[in-house]
């Protein structure tokens, strides 16, 4: 499409506004994060809830979601690990987000994201589908960071068959026998690097889990209260009659549901933020 130089200099003026008005959405959200764990990079992890294909492709969505959140906002996305549907959609995805403030963004998203399909009533009877994926957040450990886990707690999985030759598969499972917690990697070359990077995802989440409890060590972790951080539902996003996104722990609601499907989520972002950081009077 060829522009008249007039018609390319407004082009030019609403690319630039456009970018402009982000990065200043961007530095609001930033100085509200005070805390130095806020600043690091993130992992987070999506999975599908119970409800089959509908929800795989539940999580599937939410995973699109965080990607263009993430590379509109200039950060660097890795997919860690992948786990794909019986049909469609996935099980489960980690995403590593690097770039600073990643993790004191993100884990505001950390809980049940529900999608609702409301059925008009035919017959009198109406019905309410809904489905959830979980979302996981923590953050991405610097290698001098310390945090002991025994071997014994570990049950490590690797693959030793070949399906392809030419294309081994390198994946490795991590099994955290005190918390039950599973990691499975299989998206770098070689069974070390999956490895090494399934462990470094198990240690983030372990912190995580430290700091929620308040617990100095790995050992004083309470496995039952884990399933708990995840489950709790913190946003619906209602598609159908009509359109709404609601978040529940902050009250805020809009309809543009497309546009925060397509990564637009900073509204919710900034208003958790400004409700755990708000000064006391």
């Amino acid at each position: 499409m060829e522009f008249s130089p007039d018609e390319q200099l407004l082009h030019e003026v609403q690319t630039n506004l456009i970018q402009l008005q982000q990065e200043v959405k961007t530095i609001e959200i930033q100085q509200l994060l005070v805390d130095s764990y806020n600043q690091k990079s993130a992992f987070l992890t999506i999975t599908a809830g119970i409800g089959g294909i509908d929800a795989e492709d539940w999580a599937s969505i939410l995973l699109r979601m965080y990607h263009r959140w993430a590379n509109s906002h200039n950060y660097r996305v890795n997919l860690a690990e992948e786990s794909h549907g019986d049909v469609a959609g996935i099980n489960s995805a980690t995403l590593e987000i690097t770039g600073l403030y990643a993790y004191g963004c993100l884990k505001s998203e950390q809980g049940s994201h529900v999608k609702i399909v409301r059925i008009p009533p035919q017959n009198g009877n109406g019905k309410r589908l809904t489905c959830f994926a979980n979302v996981e957040v923590s953050p991405i450990l610097d290698e001098s960071f310390e945090l002991e886990i025994p071997e014994k707690d570990l049950d490590i999985t690797k693959c030793w068959h070949r399906r392809n030759l030419n294309r081994p598969e390198t994946w490795v499972k991590v099994f955290h026998i005190p918390t039950g917690i599973t990691i499975f990697c299989n998206q770098e070359r070689n069974q070390l690097q999956n490895q090494e990077q399934a462990l470094a995802i198990l240690k983030s989440k372990l912190w995580a889990f430290m700091q929620a409890q308040g617990v100095q060590d790995v050992a004083g972790i309470q496995f039952g209260k884990i399933k708990s951080l995840f489950k709790k539902p913190i946003r619906e996003y209602i598609l159908h009659p009509y359109t709404r996104v609601n978040d529940l722990h902050t009250q805020v609601e809009t309809t543009s549901v497309t546009e925060v499907l397509n990564g637009d989520i900073d509204i919710f972002i900034k208003a958790y933020l400004q409700q755990q950081y708000q000064p006391l009077e």
